[in-house]
């Protein structure tokens, strides 16, 4: 099973080196994932959203899901699971971004943006298509890029959305339990 899903792996990553560069995509390509390092342009919007109390609420459900996303895929599954990159694998393609220094699966930039896109559609379906849209974009680019597998974008996908769901329904949970301690207090 493992070695099916590393061979199709490849085959897609083969698939797209050889057919779809182009020096306007390579560019594109670069400022699209540049959006998803470290998380920093979901960032920015939770910020955003935390100023304004209108929109306080959504922001706090990015932060929960962002936070999740860091503590199970960077803290916990990339250091446990430990798979090389394509690219620190077969260093025969040209970098068009620096390699990245941690491992490959699951994907960050992808779990990321799945997470913060899937709460903004979730809040603002509006808002949240333009975001999936984004979303979908910087999975494609670290396919573009070489520096991750099909795999490693899908599981970043679902963990993403996953994470998600649990921080827009955990919220209100999370803030009946606080209202409840708070209330109780002498």
């Amino acid at each position: 099973m493992i070695s099916a899903i590393q061979h199709l792996d490849t085959f897609i990553l083969n698939f797209i080196q050889n057919n779809m560069h182009s020096t306007f995509m390579d560019k594109f390509m670069q400022v699209i994932t540049f959006l998803g390092n470290n998380a920093l342009f979901w960032i920015v919007i939770t910020v955003l959203l935390l100023i304004s109390k209108k929109y306080r609420t959504t922001g706090l459900m990015l932060i929960g899901a962002l936070a999740i996303c860091l503590i199970i895929g960077n803290l916990t599954l990339k250091p446990v699971i430990a798979r090389a990159r394509p690219c620190w694998v077969n260093t025969d393609i040209h970098l068009l971004v620096s390699s990245p220094k941690d491992y490959s699966f699951p994907s960050g930039h992808t779990m990321s943006s799945f997470a913060a896109s899937v709460v903004l559609f979730l809040r603002n379906k509006k808002v949240g298509i333009l975001a999936l849209l984004l979303a979908a974009t910087i999975a494609f680019s670290r396919l573009y890029l070489y520096v991750h597998y099909p795999s490693d974008v899908a599981v970043g996908l679902v963990l993403g959305i996953a994470a998600a769901y649990l921080s827009v329904k955990g919220l209100p949970i999370m803030e009946k339990i606080f209202n409840k301690i708070v209330r109780t207090r002498p």
